[in-house]
């Protein structure tokens, strides 16, 4: 593991256990074992250290939510079925949606954080918006960011509201009857 991963990988755990305010440069250096003074010679800033986490978030969360397993010709259930597989995941490491969380409500205050957390996340529609075209969506751009709220919905539900983690059937469910309203013909 390079180091970047290890000071950005320790950076998501203190996130998820202590929020914004217990990431500092020494805090990683401690959690990560890495000797004082090591996070700031990578990281020279605070702002830097945030985007250096939020680069590696959205690189696990884009292994998670492969573009290549979405075949549109598997239909409906085939793609529920590779979302929910992605969401499930995703709520079964807790830590990863909560730093997300938390560098989401930072980059409301910081705009440099904001540019960064916005490519993400247009990252992430463009995928689906190719996908619900493919599928014969009639609107996919919209369709896209609606798909990518529902998701979004339930995974802040599952780790932050009342509810717990899904079960990978009740999330294919869930997507598979939000897809079918989406690509019901318009009449």
């Amino acid at each position: 593991m390079r180091r970047s991963e290890l000071v950005a990988d320790t950076a998501i755990a203190l996130l998820a256990e202590r929020g914004m305010r217990g990431l500092t440069h020494r805090a990683v250096d401690e959690a990560a074992g890495l000797p004082p003074g090591s996070t700031s010679n990578l990281a020279r800033t605070r702002a830097a250290l945030l985007e250096l986490t939020l680069a590696r978030l959205t690189e696990l969360e884009s292994a998670v939510f492969a573009p290549e397993a979405l075949d549109p010709t598997v239909g409906v259930d085939g793609a529920a079925r590779v979302f929910a597989r992605a969401l499930h995941a995703q709520l079964l490491d807790r830590r990863r949606t909560l730093a997300r969380y938390e560098l989401a409500l930072e980059a409301t205050r910081r705009p440099e954080l904001r540019a960064v957390y916005d490519l993400a996340g247009r990252r992430f529609r463009e995928v689906a918006a190719a996908l619900l075209a493919a599928m014969g969506s009639a609107e996919p751009a919209r369709h896209a960011g609606e798909l990518v709220a529902f998701a979004e919905g339930l995974m802040f539900y599952a780790v932050a509201g009342a509810g717990g983690p899904s079960a990978e059937d009740d999330l294919r469910r869930a997507v598979a009857d939000l897809l079918t309203g989406m690509l019901r013909p318009v009449r």
